[in-house]
């Protein structure tokens, strides 16, 4: 807000012997206006929002993954993996039952269906924080130009002699934006301008304005994504939303957040064809034939995912085998038995998603805990510099109630006055009455 700068008026007068002497006064009037701010609450509300939103993206990113990872549910992979061990165990008590070789074929379906589609969400995820990003850098760079343009005309306003505090008010909630996508701090120079300062590096100086790019490199899932000065370096911000998205796109080697959670579903795929199609391998079906693979080999190609494209090889139920020689006979299904085994073993598949669901639980509920601190400190660097820069209301309040108690004070003294001078006039000298 701004804060008007009064003088009282005296009364006119003319200085000669006729003169009347004090008269009533012509009010006041307004020399300037001052901006009420305090250069350094500002750099701090600037530094808080910057980690704030750099926290919240996280949080954002992981909450995301929470609801689409569906666990602990009948939806999740870990009520699949179940299912799928427990068909297994049902062939291998019932080895002729043609409706349990169905249901396990259709159990296994469903596993693959959902690490499929876990992974296929990841992806999406991971393509919608990618344009995100794309939309953040282009508000970096437009808001970079504003703040250039009204850094020149508020220095053409103050050379003139005028009043740049509207203009100046604009600018600082253009910085604090700034702020909040890329950790942008505020240096003023005597001039009335501002540089604005990403990384120890210049996004505006004066009337000119730096832009910021995205690496052309960037569109898939698993390459690295980058933020740089157009023609330059990487940027080396370290706090605001476009430095947090650049953190949930990283690759896996640089701890992203996505790209940890995709090869944790490609590790899940390559660990259930292994274990099953050698464990189905060893077996043999009712026809006295070795078991094939089970699941379709991962691809081997670059840059493919195993669990984008995990499916069931067998589509056949007479090739699901579960005897434990060629010449056990059609009624052994004891290898079925230990297929299912392998969901109790030490290390095993379903001991990995519990790992992998208790660590995104643990990182998520961090980052949920990271994001709610910093907003607080954020709130709280907000409100003193409101309180410094704002009109209380409690204030405003308690000095009405004061004038009000006053006038009813003085109102009181006119009162007694009243009747004192009432009984002076009116009954001193009266006698007989």
């Amino acid at each position: 807000l701004h804060d008007a700068l009064p003088i009282s008026i005296e009364a006119l007068s003319s200085p000669s012997m006729f003169s009347a002497g004090l008269t009533t006064g012509n009010g006041t009037g307004v020399t300037g206006i001052a901006r009420l701010g305090d250069i350094f609450l500002d750099a701090r509300v600037r530094a808080e929002t910057g980690s704030a939103s750099f926290a919240a993206t996280k949080a954002d990113a992981y909450d995301r993954l929470e609801s689409t990872i569906a666990e602990p549910g009948d939806l999740g992979v870990s009520d699949a993996l179940q299912k799928f061990w427990a068909g297994w165990e049902d062939v291998g008590n019932n080895p002729g039952s043609g409706a349990f070789r169905e249901v396990l074929l259709k159990n296994a379906t469903a596993l693959t269906q959902r690490i499929s589609a876990g992974h296929a969400a990841v992806a999406t995820q991971w393509g919608q924080t990618r344009t995100e990003l794309t939309a953040a850098v282009v508000e970096v760079n437009s808001s970079a130009e504003m703040v250039a343009g009204l850094n020149q005309s508020i220095r053409g306003v103050l050379v003139s002699g005028g009043s740049a505090n509207e203009l100046i008010d604009q600018r600082n909630l253009l910085i604090t934006g700034l702020s909040a996508l890329v950790g942008a701090t505020a240096l003023e120079r005597p001039d009335g301008t501002v540089d604005v300062l990403v990384g120890g590096n210049a996004l505006v100086r004066g009337d000119k304005a730096s832009s910021l790019e995205l690496n052309a490199n960037s569109l898939v899932m698993g390459n690295d994504v980058t933020v740089s000065w157009k023609g330059g370096a990487v940027l080396g911000a370290t706090a605001g939303t476009v430095v947090g998205m650049v953190n949930v796109l990283a690759t896996d080697a640089k701890a992203g957040v996505l790209t940890g959670v995709a090869k944790s579903y490609d590790v899940l795929a390559l660990n259930l064809i292994d274990k099953v199609n050698t464990q189905h391998g060893t077996a043999y079906t009712e026809a006295g034939a070795p078991g094939g693979d089970f699941f379709a080999p991962a691809p081997t190609t670059a840059g493919s995912s195993a669990a984008a494209t995990l499916a069931v090889k067998i589509t056949v139920i007479a090739d699901i085998a579960v005897g434990k020689s060629p010449t056990s006979g059609a009624l052994d299904g004891s290898m079925g038995d230990d297929m299912a085994q392998l969901a109790k073993a030490t290390g095993g598949l379903d001991a990995q998603w519990t790992a992998f669901v208790a660590d995104i639980g643990v990182r998520s509920r961090s980052a949920t805990q990271s994001a709610a601190i910093t907003e607080a400190t954020r709130s709280n660097a907000e409100e003193l510099q409101m309180s410094n820069a704002s009109v209380d209301v409690d204030e405003e309040a308690v000095n009405m109630l004061t004038y009000q108690r006053a006038y009813e004070g003085a109102a009181r003294v006119l009162t007694a006055i009243d009747a004192m001078l009432d009984t002076l006039i009116n009954r001193t000298g009266l006698v007989g009455r």
